[in-house]
C-alpha cells in the first residue's frame, strides 16, 4: 500500500512536470509562429538583378563606396538591399568613404536614406518646401528643404543638402539619387543623438473623410511657405463659404498668384476672385499644356471662366487667361494640385470697381 501510494506521488510529479515542458514548448513554437509572421509582413528586397545593375550604375556615377554596400553575388549578400518600391539616396564618396561609424550605425544611417516610396527627379520636383519623405530608419522623416524649378537649374535640397545626381538609377523597384553629403551627422556624440527627423509637413493624401476642404485647409497653411501669404489668409476668409457651395468638391486645381492686397477688397467681391483662382477639376502642368489654344476652364465662379491663351514666344510658361504660370505643380496631391501664376486674374467686376 506504501508503495501504491509512493508511486502514485511521483507519477503525480511527472505528470506535472510533463505537462509544464508541453506548455513552455507549445509557447516557444507559437512564439517562433508569431514573430516569423511579423517578419513575413516586411517589403521584400529588391531583386538580386536589380542589384547588380543599381551598384554597377552607382560606380559609374563615382559612388564607388555606396556601390560596394549593394554589391551582391552569390558568394557574397549585399551589406544593404533596399526594399522594392523605395529610393535610396547614395551618399558622395567624399563624404563617407573614411566614416568610422560602427556597423550597425552605417546600416541606420543608409536606411535614414532610404524612402518608403518611390521619387524620380521628376517627383520630387513637384513636391513643395517642407514636404515630408519617410524612411526605413524608426519612421524618421527628411525634409524637402530648397526647390528650384528654374529650367536652368531644377534642383533639390532634402535636410539641406543637394541631390547633385538625380536619376542615378531608375527601376520600378527602386530609384537612385546621388547626394552630396549625408542627410545627418557622421560623427555622433551618441547613439541616441544619431539622426533626428526632420521638422516638416505632412500633405494628406489619404483624408479620412475625403474631404477635399480639408486639403484645401493644409493648402493654407503651406502657402505662405512660399510667399503666397495674401492669397493664402484670402482662401482661408472663404473656406466656409466654398464648403456650402461646393459639397460635392473632391478634386481641384489652385492658381496662386503672389503676394497683393486682396484684404482691401469688399468681403463680396474678396469671394468671388478667389473663387476665379479654382477649378472644380486636377490639372496637372502637363495636362494644362495638352489642352487646345482657346479651350474654357470652369471656375468655382459660375459664368466666369479661365481660357487657355498656350504658350507664348515671350513667355516661357503656359498663359491662361492673360497671366503665365510661373511656378508649375508647386503642390501636388491625388486630388489637388496648385500652380504659382505671376499675378491675379481679372474680373469684370474688378475691372469697373
Amino acid at each position: 500500500m506504501a508503495n501504491n501510494s509512493c508511486c502514485s506521488y511521483w507519477f503525480a510529479i511527472y505528470f506535472a512536470i510533463s505537462v509544464t515542458l508541453g506548455i513552455i514548448a507549445i509557447s516557444s513554437v507559437v512564439h517562433s509562429s508569431s514573430k516569423n509572421s511579423v517578419q513575413q509582413v516586411s517589403p521584400p528586397s529588391i531583386t538580386h538583378d536589380i542589384s547588380v545593375n543599381a551598384s554597377n550604375a552607382l560606380r559609374k556615377a563615382g559612388f564607388t563606396f555606396m556601390a560596394q554596400l549593394l554589391h551582391s553575388s552569390p558568394q557574397s549578400p549585399p551589406f544593404f538591399l533596399p526594399p522594392q518600391n523605395s529610393t535610396l539616396f547614395a551618399i558622395k564618396d567624399s563624404s563617407i568613404k573614411n566614416t568610422t561609424l560602427p556597423l550597425y550605425l552605417l546600416k541606420n544611417l543608409l536606411q535614414y536614406h532610404t524612402s518608403t516610396s518611390r521619387f524620380s527627379m521628376q517627383d520630387l520636383l513637384s513636391m513643395s518646401r517642407l514636404t515630408c519623405i519617410p524612411t526605413l530608419f524608426r519612421g524618421k522623416n527628411v525634409a524637402i528643404t530648397k526647390v528650384d524649378l528654374d529650367p536652368k537649374k531644377r534642383s533639390i535640397e532634402i535636410n539641406n543638402v543637394l541631390i547633385s545626381n538625380p536619376d542615378i538609377f531608375l527601376d520600378d523597384q527602386v530609384v537612385i539619387h546621388g547626394v552630396l553629403a549625408p542627410f545627418s551627422s557622421l560623427h555622433p556624440q551618441g547613439v541616441l543623438d544619431f539622426i533626428h527627423s526632420s521638422s516638416c509637413h505632412r500633405f494628406n493624401n489619404n483624408n479620412n473623410n475625403n474631404s477635399s476642404v480639408t486639403i484645401l485647409e493644409e493648402v493654407v497653411k503651406m502657402l505662405s511657405s512660399k510667399g503666397y501669404t495674401s492669397f493664402s489668409i484670402a482662401l482661408h476668409y472663404v473656406l466656409d463659404s466654398i464648403k456650402e457651395d461646393w459639397v460635392s468638391l473632391n478634386s481641384a486645381t489652385i492658381f496662386a498668384p503672389p503676394d497683393f492686397d486682396l484684404m482691401s477688397y469688399p468681403s463680396t467681391l474678396l469671394d468671388k476672385t478667389v473663387r476665379i483662382h479654382i477649378l472644380p477639376q486636377r490639372f496637372s502642368y502637363k495636362e494644362l499644356i495638352s489642352l487646345p489654344v482657346r479651350t474654357l476652364l470652369k471656375t468655382l465662379m459660375p459664368d466666369n471662366n479661365l481660357e487657355i491663351d498656350g504658350v507664348l514666344d515671350f513667355m516661357s510658361g503656359i498663359v491662361i487667361s492673360g497671366v503665365e504660370i510661373v511656378v508649375p505643380d508647386m503642390f501636388t496631391s491625388e486630388k489637388f494640385v496648385v500652380h504659382g501664376i505671376s499675378r491675379v486674374f481679372k474680373m469684370a467686376e474688378l475691372a469697373t470697381s
